[in-house]
């Protein structure tokens, strides 16, 4: 049987989306630019993108569902199942694997009895397998709503969910200060974080990031006194 048309969300809610959906419509010159954000804001909503998101996309764009689902199944960041409050990924991606990524997954999943992309009954932590998190200079690299935690091991791992679903603060490497996964895809649609110092609360990137960069310029590496490893771009170039 064919499926049933969407609910839409109840009247308040619809309201107060349409509200947001507004402003971030406005931000485009062409509207159906604005479903990305859209995306993330009906994700924010319920924690995951429903059928009852996909209408509203759909029907704030004047787009078909079935245009709207095509692109919110192509993303991964747009979950199809609800996330935990803390949705954990653990990229696994070539070198994050080989220096432990896999390991940290396996054991994850084992430690909180999940498998991939579910979440845990109390609804706290959700986990996923992701292909690359753009970190490679702090692999293996966690991620928990987006934000940064580097040079994970399998017991740094579990001791960071035992953390969460205790409700202890945990701050990641680099980044905002953690708030929720609903949080995070609002933040994500476009709105601002209005939580005062959080974007300063943590780090930033560090050595690693800059290494392949005074390489370039012809600089030694740390330790090694006059040993340059890669000779300055243009050295021996001159006419």
């Amino acid at each position: 049987m064919p499926a049933l048309p969407a609910k839409p969300y109840p009247a308040e809610v619809g309201a107060r989306l349409a509200e947001d959906a507004k402003e971030l419509i406005g931000r485009y010159p062409v509207a159906r630019s604005a479903l990305l954000p859209l995306l993330h804001l009906v994700q924010a909503e319920e924690g995951c993108v429903t059928p009852t998101g996909i209408r509203f996309c759909a029907e704030q764009l004047d787009l078909t569902t079935a245009e709207v689902t095509a692109v919110a199944t192509f993303y991964t960041m747009y979950r199809r199942r609800p996330a935990g409050e803390y949705h954990v990924g653990v990229c696994t991606n070539t070198l994050c694997a080989v220096l432990g990524g896999d390991q940290i997954f396996d054991e994850l999943q084992q430690h909180l009895d999940l498998e991939n992309n579910r979440t845990t009954p109390d609804g706290k932590i959700s986990i996923e397998r992701i292909e690359c998190n753009a970190a490679c200079d702090y692999a293996p690299v966690v991620m928990v709503n987006w934000e940064f935690f580097d040079n994970q091991t399998p017991d740094s791992a579990r001791e960071l969910v035992d953390q969460l679903r205790d409700g202890q603060e945990v701050r990641p490497t680099r980044g905002a200060r953690l708030c929720s996964f609903k949080e995070t895809s609002r933040i994500l649609a476009g709105f601002p974080d209005e939580r005062p110092g959080a974007v300063d609360a943590s780090g930033a990137g560090g050595a690693p990031s800059l290494a392949g960069l005074r390489l370039a310029k012809g600089e030694a590496l740390p330790g090694t006194p006059g040993t340059k490893v890669v000779a300055p771009r243009h050295e021996g170039t001159e006419a």
